[in-house]
């Protein structure tokens, strides 16, 4: 039976850099194939201003030395709700400009930054038209410096900026550590950006029955050993494994999984472990991997006080990606008469 705990890619930094794209998830997504709600007039506002920014960034670039002035601008940050469609919205950004252009994560672009070196990254983005960026959170005083500093080096070099992020830019980093130390930075981000709004409430369980109750540890052994392309692994186990390696090499960790199967799922014992989960979440989320567990159910993974904490948003994300993962995965179920 595969684990993921075998596992332990090594990615080339040529590798990182060629990948910045949509993941698989939102390779086909467009403007007109997001639906807006019509309770929520600030979805359709961010689709108007999205489209608006894309028509601006394409127009034929000037050239001379007031270029990189005239096209600069500023950059667009989308704030709002986990799952009111900004990621959807960033690609469809994406996929409307030409390139050459790049599209990360947060987390990304900052192991980017380790795994290549600064001046590389910065002349590697220098030529885009767009660095689109999803998931904008400053987790601690060194990102908040190399973020701060690579956004002004591009932005410099005329290179269009796009974000989404949970947090208003001016309010990056709140909770989390002393701001007031890092004020000048976060403040110097959020004038490189027009905020748009986009509330609502969470496509994904709109609508939706409870998350399904996890299941007895022999039923999903037996559900990951019908599938040679499952994985299958103790909670505990992995969680110790995802320490080994840096979030970046999770995309590689879960390429060409069918499904993950977790058994003795329980609360992450502190916010080290909880913040690896939440990459992981996301890497599963973008391949849409079906998640099975047993033990605790997927929406105690983070304890209270992780809950009411400064990375509250991130776990609630999570939460809710994970559970329609886990959705899916059992819907699987059911079409083959397992459940």
């Amino acid at each position: 039976m595969a684990r993921l705990v075998d596992r332990s890619p090594e990615v080339p930094p040529e590798t990182l850099i060629a990948g910045l794209v949509p993941p698989p998830l939102f390779a086909g997504v467009r403007f007109d194939t997001y639906r807006p709600d019509p309770a929520e007039p600030t979805q359709a506002a961010a689709v108007a201003a999205l489209t608006e920014f894309a028509r601006r960034v394409a127009a034929p670039r000037r050239r001379g030395l007031l270029r990189r002035a005239a096209d600069q601008g500023r950059g667009i940050y989308l704030d709002g709700g986990f799952g009111v469609g900004k990621t959807h919205l960033l690609a469809s950004l994406w996929h409307a400009v030409p390139g050459p252009k790049a599209y990360t994560t947060f987390v990304e672009l900052t192991a980017l930054a380790g795994a290549v070196g600064f001046a590389r990254l910065v002349d590697s983005l220098w030529g885009m038209r767009l660095l689109a960026v999803d998931e904008f959170e400053l987790d601690d005083p060194g990102d908040t410096v190399l973020v701060s500093t690579l956004m002004t080096r591009l932005a410099e070099r005329g290179v269009p900026l796009a974000a989404t992020s949970n947090t208003l830019p001016d309010r990056l980093g709140e909770d989390r550590f002393a701001t007031d130390d890092f004020l000048r930075e976060i403040q110097g981000l959020a004038a490189r950006f027009v905020s748009v709004r986009v509330d609502g409430p969470d496509y994904r369980h709109r609508g939706q029955p409870d998350p399904p109750p996890p299941l007895a540890e022999d039923e999903v052994r037996a559900r990951a050993a019908a599938d040679p392309d499952a994985t299958l692994d103790d909670f505990d186990h992995l969680l110790r494994h995802l320490a080994t390696m840096h979030p970046s090499r999770y995309c590689a960790l879960v390429d060409r999984v069918s499904a993950v199967h977790l058994v003795g799922v329980r609360p992450a014992p502190d916010q080290n472990v909880a913040l690896r989960l939440v990459v992981l979440a996301d890497r599963l989320y973008d391949r849409q991997v079906p998640v099975l567990v047993s033990g605790q159910p997927l929406d105690r993974i983070f304890d209270e006080d992780m809950l009411a904490g400064g990375y509250r948003k991130k776990y609630r994300r999570a939460i809710s990606r994970l559970i329609t993962l886990n959705r899916i995965g059992g819907e699987a179920g059911a079409a083959d008469g397992r459940t």
